[in-house]
């Protein structure tokens, strides 16, 4: 973050951190690093849990968030198509396990970052509906075309499209997942989708601390998005909205 110039970043749990170590790392470095929790099934710990359909860590959950420290909870891979080293989930996004904990959201006043698929936007949809006054960032929109992301926002605004790993040129698991057309330039119709919606747009790097290099690489294909939007959606989608709903000030 210093060799890059980035004051402050959201970060969330990785292979080799727990929540405990999350949190402790981030408390060494009060207002630079913004911890969430994760109880995403991927993590041994809470799979069994999303496989039976039964939120019994919730009580852990409030606990934890009573306890201080947590800006959001996520990122939660509710529906996350397979990758190298990460076996693919499939849960209902409008299942008892997520609804409880978007009403532990609800209760502690915390965004929730969730990772769902095209293949389960209807229940994604439903849940969105019962859940209005909860703020959803959606990682990586959902790898969604361009129509399917302006029907989302349209349709439910508590729900704000990140674009972390939509930046990149390639993408490991689909050549349709950036939204440049050349590698360099972001399709216009994005563009003039997000300058129309600049409130519900935040970045993210996505899969940090794997090599340098590679950060470096992330980090600058977020700046080329937001060097090619006009200076206020810049401002909002660079920061200002992520601040604004983690109530942390610019």
């Amino acid at each position: 973050m210093d060799a890059t110039g980035i004051d402050r970043a959201v970060v969330f749990r990785g292979r080799g951190i727990d929540n405990a170590g999350l949190l402790a790392a981030a408390q060494r470095r009060p207002g630079r690093l913004f911890p969430f929790l994760s109880v995403s099934p991927e993590h041994p710990e809470y799979r069994g849990s999303w496989a039976s359909d039964d939120p019994a860590f919730i009580e852990d959950v409030d606990s934890l968030l009573h306890a201080g420290g947590f800006f959001g909870i996520g990122e939660i891979s509710v529906s996350h198509f397979p990758g190298p080293g990460f076996p693919e989930a499939d849960f209902d996004p409008n299942g008892r396990v997520m609804r409880e904990i978007l009403t532990a959201a609800r209760r502690h006043g915390l965004p929730v970052t969730v990772h769902v698929e095209l293949t389960r936007l209807r229940e994604f949809e439903d849940v969105l509906e019962d859940f209005t006054d909860v703020t959803v960032i959606w990682a990586h929109g959902g790898y969604t075309p361009l129509f399917l992301a302006e029907r989302m926002l349209a349709g439910h605004p508590n729900l704000v499209y990140e674009l972390s790993a939509r930046t990149w040129a390639t993408h490991p698991r689909s050549p349709d997942y950036t939204i440049l057309r050349d590698d360099v330039a972001v399709w216009p119709e994005w563009i003039d989708l997000i300058e129309r919606m600049p409130e519900r747009f935040v970045v993210g790097t996505d899969a940090s601390l794997r090599s340098a290099a590679r950060d470096e690489w992330k980090i600058a294909s977020v700046r080329n998005l937001l060097d090619q939007i006009s200076a206020d959606a810049r401002r909002m989608v660079a920061g200002e909205n992520l601040a604004r709903i983690l109530g942390i000030g610019n």
